[in-house]
């Protein structure tokens, strides 16, 4: 009886053994461009030029997109003109949509879903060559409590990191 418990645990040890190590059968360690090896090139990030009404969103999309360029590290944060790719950017639209009202009000929205737009042009700083020029969109949700104005400030974080991250996605896994 002893010998069925042991192989019991053993079992169990085992399965969980293989059922954890199987979760991390897709990940790949570094760069997931394999023309592209982490670290090989330099990026640098132009300041964003915002066209929308929304104050200090350029800096806010600029600084975020730079942040998580070094978080992801395939490519080096350069500045001052000695990188291989240039990332300009220009903040063309705003939006704030209603997504829920008050229960009490179908007047009063309750939660918005705030969404920026820019187009974005990653350019070869040795040939000069455009290596994408897209329209990529980031968004948001907020929930609005006695102001909305608050609630939008303190969302433009979130906001600039969801934006820097499809920017990012398209810079380190090449699909241009």
């Amino acid at each position: 009886m002893e010998d069925g418990i042991r192989f019991t645990i053993v079992y169990l040890l085992f399965s969980i053994l293989v059922l954890s190590d199987s979760g991390c059968a897709g990940y790949r360690l570094g760069s997931v461009n394999p023309d592209l090896p982490a670290g090989s090139k330099s990026v640098e990030v132009i300041p964003f030029n915002n066209q929308t009404l929304e104050p200090r969103l350029g800096d806010a999309v600029t600084q975020a997109l730079r942040e998580r360029l070094q978080a992801d590290a395939t490519y080096h944060l350069a500045s001052h003109g000695r990188s291989d790719v240039e990332v300009t950017g220009t903040l063309t639209g705003y939006t704030r949509q209603a997504v829920s009202f008050l229960n009490t009000d179908v007047a009063t929205a309750r939660n918005y879903r705030i969404e920026v737009t820019a187009r974005v042009i990653a350019r070869d700083r040795a040939s000069d060559k455009v290596l994408f020029d897209k329209v990529v969109k980031g968004y948001t949700l907020t929930q609005t409590g006695t102001a909305l104005a608050e609630a939008e400030r303190q969302s433009l974080p979130l906001l600039s990191q969801d934006l820097a991250r499809h920017i990012t996605e398209l810079l380190t896994e090449g699909s241009w």
